[in-house]
C-alpha cells in the first residue's frame, strides 16, 4: 500500500466516522428527548419518530462519499497504487462531508430535540418543528455536495 492509499482510506474513514458520530450524537440526544415525550404521549410516536431521524442522514452522506472513495481508488477490486498527491485530494474532498457532518449532525440533533419540545406541549406544531430542524440539513447538503463532486472530479 502507497501513502497515498493511505492517505484516501484515511480520508474515507474520517467521513464515515466523523459524520457518523456527529448523526450518532445527534439521534441519541433526540431520541432520549422523544423518549421522555412517549412515556407522557405514546399516541405521538410518528411524530417523535421523523425528528428522531433527521440528525442521522449525515452519516449516510459520510457512508457515500467513503464509499465513492474507496471504489475511486480500487480498494474493491482494482489497483491500489496511488501516488501521494492523488492521496492527498482524496482526504481533502472528505474534509467538507466528514467536518460538516460532524457539526451539522450535532446541531440537528440539538435542534431536533427543541422541535420535540415544542410537539410534546403543542401538537399542532409539529410542521414548524419539522421545517426548524430541516434547517440545519441544508449545511449538511452542501458538505455532502462538495466532497462528492470533488472524490467524483479526482482524476489521477
Amino acid at each position: 500500500m502507497t501513502i497515498g492509499t493511505a492517505l484516501a482510506l484515511l480520508g474515507a474513514a474520517l467521513a464515515t466516522f466523523l459524520a457518523g458520530g456527529g448523526s450518532a450524537k445527534g439521534v441519541g440526544m433526540a431520541t432520549e428527548a422523544g423518549m421522555g415525550v412517549l412515556s407522557e404521549d405514546p399516541s405521538k410516536f410518528g411524530k417523535m419518530l421523523v425528528l428522531e431521524l433527521l440528525p442521522g442522514t449525515q452519516g449516510l452522506y459520510g457512508f457515500i462519499v467513503s464509499f465513492m472513495i474507496m471504489l475511486k481508488i480500487g480498494i474493491l477490486g482494482g489497483d491500489m497504487k496511488l501516488s501521494t498527491a492523488a492521496g492527498a485530494l482524496y482526504l481533502a474532498a472528505a474534509l467538507p462531508i466528514a467536518v460538516g457532518g460532524l457539526l451539522s449532525g450535532i446541531a440537528q440533533g440539538k435542534a431536533a430535540v427543541a422541535g420535540i419540545a415544542l410537539v410534546a406541549k403543542r401538537d399542532q406544531e409539529f410542521s414548524k418543528a419539522m421545517v426548524s430542524t430541516t434547517l440545519v440539513e441544508i449545511y449538511a447538503l452542501l458538505a455532502f455536495l462538495v466532497s462528492l463532486l470533488s472524490v467524483v472530479n479526482i482524476n489521477i
